[in-house]
């Protein structure tokens, strides 16, 4: 089975290797960067499994390198683990809305924080893949984007649901009530009508790619 690889950003030489120890001890194959120019280099060419990030950087705050990481196609869906002093709640919580999968607060122990890696990649690969591609269409679940070819799509947050789950169930047909369980979560005020009209909407959006979306007459909409 691959090594999964773990990209720790951190410039305290000596905490960076305490985790890489105990992260290879665990079978993950660790990569060291001391800054964040250097990490955002190296993703430019280059891609990890999970990426711990040390919010108090020498050059670029981790903050601004999560930012950059999660705002690039290529790198939105790593799932990242930020690194915080136990004083800095407002970066934890503006690390959580940047898109990061967890935090774990200095002083930490290391097997706490090899725990934590397992868990956010058993829950990145029980959510299944984070970008699914069909041809020209790319569907990033997690920088909740959808692309034709390099284009992205202007959806809303109900389009972008929706797409989601036409495109993991893709060649399945789903009836008009899955659909409102599955993207309205059953919500009551919601009819079949209003799925109608957001498959309409999202077929307009798509262009030429919206004939994809085939109506299935008497039973609902699949994505072919």
């Amino acid at each position: 089975m691959k090594s999964r690889k773990v990209v720790i950003v951190e410039d305290e030489g000596d905490v960076a290797q305490l985790v890489s120890f105990h992260l290879e001890r665990e079978g993950f194959t660790p990569l060291i960067f001391g800054d964040g120019e250097s990490f955002l280099a190296f993703m430019e060419r280059n891609s990890c499994d999970l990426v711990i990030l040390d919010l108090m950087l020498p050059d670029i705050g981790g903050l601004e390198v999560l930012k950059i990481l999660k705002g690039r196609k290529d790198t939105a869906s790593i799932p990242v683990i930020i690194l915080t002093a136990k004083g800095e709640e407002m970066d934890r919580v503006l690390g959580l809305e940047l898109g990061a999968d967890d935090y774990v607060v200095k002083p930490f122990s290391p097997r706490e924080l090899t725990a934590r890696v397992k868990a956010v990649l058993r829950r990145s690969d029980r959510e299944g893949p984070s970008v699914i591609s069909m041809d020209e269409m790319r569907i990033d679940r997690k920088g909740k984007a959808v692309f034709i070819g390099e284009e992205e799509l202007s959806l809303s947050p109900l389009e972008f649901r929706l797409m989601e789950v036409l495109a993991t169930n893709r060649g399945e047909v789903l009836s008009r009530k899955e659909l409102l369980r599955l993207v309205w979560e059953g919500e009551e005020s919601v009819t079949e009508r209003t799925v109608d009209v957001h498959i309409r909407n999202l077929r307009v959006k798509m262009g030429e790619a919206g004939k994809r979306i085939k109506t299935i007459r008497g039973w609902g909409y699949k994505l072919s």
